[in-house]
């Protein structure tokens, strides 16, 4: 069943799986995750340590993806209230 207002789980999975990514590891202690949306919008996260004998990458692409996804779900949130809205 599709519910008309409102963001699913399944949508932003699509949106994220659709994306670009890119992760980049700057100074040997920061990952900086890019995402470019399949409608060209992009994303940047990161994440640190303060001593790169802790830097773990899957740590830190965990971080970011969560943060991604949550701006994702923030994004989605925001259209459809929009589209609803126009809808009024």
């Amino acid at each position: 069943m599709s519910k008309k207002n409102t963001v699913t789980q399944e949508q932003i999975n699509q949106i994220l799986h659709s994306a670009t990514k890119n992760e980049n590891i700057i100074f040997e202690k920061c990952l900086v995750v890019t995402v470019q949306l399949p409608n060209g919008f992009i994303i940047v996260e990161s994440s640190a340590c303060v001593d790169k004998a802790n830097f773990d990458a899957t740590i830190g692409r965990d971080i970011c993806y969560d943060r991604i996804k949550n701006k994702l779900w923030e994004l989605e949130g925001y259209k459809l209230q929009c589209e609803l809205s126009s809808h009024l």
